[in-house]
């Protein structure tokens, strides 16, 4: 009976989603290295990305099995999403404004891939 309960709970532990961790890696500043990408539920080795200038990139460690990016320019008029699940990407259907994309178009948009996940 003991080894059925603990069957049990470590069945749940291993299918049980963990909060997601979600980072800013590029800013929209100059070309430069991007925030540390730090280990998590997916990431398993730390890294650190180049940036090109002017580009938005987040990041959302959603799960063992979810990483979701989304990315966009601010001189451009997409934000392009993506995830480990079918490692699909693709833009959104609406456009940024004519001055360019936003990081929290880009933010927002992250977070909204992650949960769709």
């Amino acid at each position: 009976m003991k080894k059925i309960i603990l069957g049990s709970v470590l069945a749940i532990a291993a299918v049980t989603s963990l909060p997601a961790h979600a980072v800013t890696i590029c800013s929209g500043a100059e070309a430069k290295n991007g925030a540390s990408v730090t280990t998590g539920s997916f990431v398993k080795v730390a890294f650190t990305p180049k940036c090109s200038a002017n580009v938005y990139l987040d990041g959302v460690d959603h799960s063992s099995t979810v990483y979701a990016v989304a990315s966009g320019s601010a001189k451009g008029k997409k934000v392009f999403t993506g995830t480990t699940v079918g490692g699909a990407v693709s833009a959104l259907s609406t456009d940024c404004a004519a001055s360019g994309c936003t990081a929290g178009e880009v933010t927002t948009a992250a977070a909204a891939a992650a949960a769709s996940s």
